[in-house]
């Protein structure tokens, strides 16, 4: 603290000195004060004006330049026209997804396409099972189907694909969220 007092009083002085070295009493010729700007130089002045206005604004602006741009931008909305629409009345809505929790899965778009095309296959079927059956008894019926058309103990043509349409089957039926969809397309509800 002590330094910094001292620093500061040494510039104090120093301005001091230079205001009294530059008043004497002798005469000296008036100094010409007038400021002569040529074209030149104003052009130059007005283009680093210009020039600095602009970078301003952009830095300003650079949040709106570079944002990414969704529907909301590119589809005329009754909020961009009226803003206290905005207040109750979202537009928003195709972009608002919540966390955790998705509208379509992979499975259910399946689903969806194979009942439209009428080639949803009977997993219940497939399982031989009723479609009341319990998640223990999908279980061991799919055991004793694996075991039975699994390819290294049977022999048979097609065994492979037999395997694939169990498995697919006691993947849909085990997990229970999958099941209630599909059985909501099986029409089975």
């Amino acid at each position: 603290m002590r330094n910094i007092c001292i620093i500061i009083s040494c510039i104090i002085f120093a301005a001091f000195l230079q205001s009294v070295s530059g008043q004497s009493d002798k005469p000296v010729k008036e100094l010409q004060m007038e400021l002569v700007v040529t074209d030149q130089q104003k052009i130059i002045l007005f283009t680093g004006f210009t020039i600095t206005v602009i970078v301003i604004f952009l830095y300003l602006a650079r949040d709106i330049i570079l944002r990414k741009k969704t529907t909301y931008d590119f589809n005329e909305f009754d909020s961009k026209k009226d803003k206290t629409y905005e207040k109750y009345h979202s537009d928003w809505s195709d972009d608002f997804e919540d966390f955790g929790f998705r509208k379509n899965s992979k499975e259910e778009k399946e689903f969806r396409l194979e009942s439209q095309n009428k080639i949803l296959p009977d997993y219940y079927k497939i399982l031989e099972l009723p479609q009341n059956a319990t998640n223990e008894e999908i279980k061991n019926q799919y055991r004793k189907l694996a075991k039975k058309a699994h390819p290294d103990k049977s022999k048979e043509k097609g065994s492979e694909e037999i395997m694939v349409q169990i498995n697919k089957a006691y993947e849909i039926l085990s997990n229970e969220e999958l099941r209630k969809k599909y059985d909501v397309y099986l029409g089975k509800i």
